[in-house]
């Protein structure tokens, strides 16, 4: 689970380009809009960005070069195809952004559903801390809060089909996800995870003393989890609004009541990064597929947790050799990224469309 890296140091230079990646090359018929989204929760608005089938209009360019990642193409603030298209939430992993998902959001788009997603304060790019890390109750609501805004926004709501909602979800993501389905999470189950495997990302970003805000790396007290709120961690999430879920790689899978996961009535896909016997205990979902009784699994052999990333280009690695960054983030594995793409691409079409009774 991608919950603490140096990584995040970069992202707030990284992050201008990521936002602008879409807007380079040649303009294809999927749009994008970056829309602010009130919440009544938190202390700030909602950064959101739409992507969706577009006309084709609209404007294409970029505010500078990337030095990380592959620049994906849609066309900004085109007009919005006519129809109504079902619509699918992304959750970002902690440390990321929705535009870090940019480019399954096109391939979406493309296959004619409205995508939207928020950058989660507290688990963002900038502005993560191990003390918002496990407030998983906070995510879930901006994604509810985003649905209920695209359903009322003049820009989308004659676009927006209510009837046919997804969320897609990736690592701290995939959590959010499968809340929003209707899991609900056990602290001691939590902490005994913890306990027992400290190695993992998430158990050593609790006790580490790093935060990030505005931007910069600030000290922050260790986290132990006995300080988390029990009754908001293990309170109910559903969305009754939700019809179908797909999770990648996602968090704390140890960590949620059984009985929860086996009354889950709507369709959940979980897919893993990596072969077998590589995957992380992190998020190694296959067991908690099991416990559903309308969930598929899925592996994605020979990748690992940051194949989910975009492209990375070439050089890449170097650079981030150079800045310090000791995590694999632009390491391909055997398999090129760009060929797990595809097959991830394929596996969240085809998921979605069968949830969401969205034909081709």
């Amino acid at each position: 689970m991608r919950l603490k890296l140096p990584f995040l140091v970069l992202l707030p230079f990284i992050g201008p380009f990521l936002a602008d990646a879409a807007f380079a090359g040649d303009v294809l018929p999927v749009g994008i809009q970056k829309i602010s989204v009130v919440s009544p929760t938190r202390d700030r608005a909602l950064a959101v960005t739409v992507w969706y089938p577009s006309k084709g209009d609209g404007r294409a360019g970029s505010d500078g070069e990337n030095p990380i990642f592959e620049n994906s193409t849609a066309s900004r603030n085109a007009t919005i195809e006519a129809g109504r298209f079902p619509i699918v939430l992304v959750s970002h992993g902690s440390g990321s952004r929705a535009d870090g998902m940019g480019w399954i959001a096109i391939e979406l788009a493309k296959a004619g559903f409205i995508v939207a997603g928020p950058n989660h304060p507290g688990t963002t790019s900038g502005d993560s801390t191990p003390e918002a890390t496990p407030k998983i109750w906070e995510r879930t609501q901006d994604i509810s809060d985003v649905i209920t805004a695209l359903s009322a926004d003049p820009r989308f709501k004659a676009s927006v089909d209510k009837t046919r909602i997804g969320v897609l979800g990736f690592s701290l993501g995939g959590s959010t996800a499968i809340e929003l389905a209707g899991a609900r999470a056990d602290l001691d189950a939590y902490k005994h995870y913890c306990e027992t495997n400290s190695d993992m990302m998430d158990c050593r970003w609790f006790r580490g003393g790093r935060g990030f805000a505005g931007g910069e790396e600030v000290a922050v007290e260790p986290l132990n989890l006995d300080s988390v709120d029990r009754s908001r961690f293990e309170q109910s999430n559903r969305d009754a609004r939700i019809s179908g879920v797909v999770l990648v790689d996602p968090g704390l899978v140890e960590a949620f009541k059984p009985d929860s996961i086996g009354a889950i009535d709507i369709p959940l896909a979980f897919i893993n990064l990596g072969s077998a016997g590589e995957i992380p205990a992190a998020v190694l979902s296959e067991a908690l597929a099991k416990k559903a009784s309308k969930a598929t699994y899925a592996q994605v052999d020979k990748a690992d947790h940051f194949s989910f990333l975009p492209v990375c280009k070439p050089g890449a690695e170097e650079f981030l050799k150079k800045v310090g960054e000791p995590d694999p983030i632009c390491s391909d594995t055997s398999r090129p990224r760009s060929d797990i793409h595809r097959e991830l691409a394929g596996l969240i079409i085809t998921a979605f469309k069968k949830m969401l009774n969205a034909g081709d």
